[in-house]
């Protein structure tokens, strides 16, 4: 966790697997397990649907998000079942598979994570009404696909030297001293290539339409699990706390007249038609320049990652008692982060070696500098999970050229893969050929592109 990247990579991996259905899921009545959808040659059948519905409805009870009306619901839902279908058969066409031995390394970790054993996982899971075998599928979809990503987008994203050399420009520039962190929120109305005039109007038309909800007080969270063909769509189309550099700078200029809470008007890109809500903005530490002082900070922590089995809240208190243990001298703080941390450097005893300004999401940051050496946080919550930090101590040291050049390709690099993905799920979902096969999603559907009727 020496960078916020690494991080992400972390989360990523975590929060691909840790969404199973449950028995009584699987066994919701259903009079004929009719066919929902074909995509190209598979089938979606309505029991499938149902049970991504009824888990979508949990995920958004948890997050507070209200949740849209059941049709509307369904169809975001296929919709997104039908990328992610698409997305594996890519992948199996291609001959990209996770093998069962990486699946039950995974499993192994994901155990691991619990403090538990494969086994004891299992049966876990058992007593929570969760089905073993479709947990472990879902375990290798989610691998699959995040594999898929890594090989069709992160691995062709190149930045120049001078794409680095525009984005420091950037930062010491006019703008520098406008460096801030921004929560947003997006609704986001895909357009397929090569989009008719038709095609074009009628997504206007909904984002407009969506605009004025908006404004006369309907909630942006709801608006987005119904409408949006975001990934985020069913987090309330949060994109997170964002550095302005990690934005793309349409959305920047959109928010940078608006009041927490405000909305942008109806925004165009080649991806479709945004509609923006600023949720919070703070500033942000600005990078030292090359040969300036700067503050490094050699610190450890302790992260559990929320999941299906350890709730946010029983995080909170096993972090705790890990306190209460090291403050009563009953405890080492390496060893108990070997045994409980999920993060790459339980191996080390949570050790992250010299942390530097920004390389950690902003929330651990902050946490971070407000201890002393020696000195332990309260459990902190950040987008990876909860953390107990300490600071084992402190120094001050020049910024180098290298470093700088370093973090801002990261950032370009982070943003564009980004961007990229974004554009290649759409272009996946053109490509893919999909027939509605029951009557409220045929007449619902919203065509985008020659392949789908």
């Amino acid at each position: 966790m020496t960078s916020r990247f690494v991080l992400r990579l972390v989360a990523v991996l975590s929060a691909a697997v840790v969404i199973p259905f449950t028995a009584a899921q699987a066994a919701a009545p259903v009079e004929i397990d009719r066919i929902a959808a074909v995509v190209n040659s598979e089938a979606i059948t309505e029991r499938e649907l149902q049970q991504q519905v009824l888990l979508v409805q949990r995920q958004l009870r948890e997050q507070n998000i209200e949740a849209p009306p059941p049709d509307v619901l369904e169809r975001q839902v296929l919709e997104r079942m039908i990328v992610d279908r698409a997305q594996m058969q890519l992948a199996r066409d291609s001959g990209l598979r996770i093998d069962d031995a990486q699946l039950e390394r995974a499993l192994a970790s994901i155990a691991s994570e619990n403090s538990l054993s494969v086994a004891q996982l299992r049966d876990r899971l058992r007593r929570q009404g969760i089905d073993f075998d479709q947990f472990r599928e879902e375990v290798r979809g989610q691998m699959v696909r995040q594999r898929l990503r890594e090989r069709e987008i992160d691995s062709k994203v190149q930045i120049s030297d001078a794409d680095v050399d525009a984005f420091l420009a950037a930062q010491t520039g006019a703008d520098a001293s406008d460096r801030t962190e921004l929560h947003i929120a997006q609704i986001l109305l895909r357009l397929p290539e090569g989009a008719s005039a038709e095609q074009i109007e009628r997504q206007r038309l909904r984002a407009e339409e969506i605009e004025r909800q908006l404004r006369a007080g309907a909630d942006f969270g709801r608006l987005a699990a119904a409408f949006s063909d975001a990934p985020e769509a069913m987090s309330g189309g949060s994109l997170g706390w964002r550095t302005s550099d990690r934005l793309p700078q349409m959305f920047v200029d959109a928010v940078k007249s608006l009041t927490p809470g405000g909305f942008s008007p109806v925004l165009r890109s080649p991806a479709g038609f945004h509609v923006l809500e600023l949720v919070e903005r703070r500033n942000a530490s600005m990078p030292a320049a090359a040969g300036q002082p700067v503050v490094q900070t050699h610190a450890r922590h302790i992260l559990i990652r929320p999941n299906e089995i350890v709730s946010e809240d029983e995080a909170v208190r096993r972090l705790r008692e890990i306190k209460q243990r090291i403050e009563a001298g009953a405890g080492d703080f390496a060893e108990l982060a070997r045994q409980y941390s999920v993060d790459g450097s339980a191996g080390r005893g949570g050790d992250l070696g010299w942390v530097y300004p920004g390389d950690t999401v902003p929330e651990f940051e902050r946490a971070m500098n407000a201890l002393s050496p020696g000195q332990l946080s309260d459990p902190v919550r950040t987008p990876f999970g909860v953390h107990l930090i300490q600071v084992v101590e402190r120094r001050t040291d020049e910024s180098s050229p290298d470093r700088l050049r370093q973090q801002a390709r990261q950032a370009l690099r982070e943003r564009r893969i980004e961007e990229n993905y974004e554009d290649w799920l759409r272009q996946l979902r053109d490509r893919t050929y999909v027939e509605y096969k029951l009557d409220r999603y045929a007449m619902a559907a919203q065509p985008s592109g020659a392949a789908e009727r």
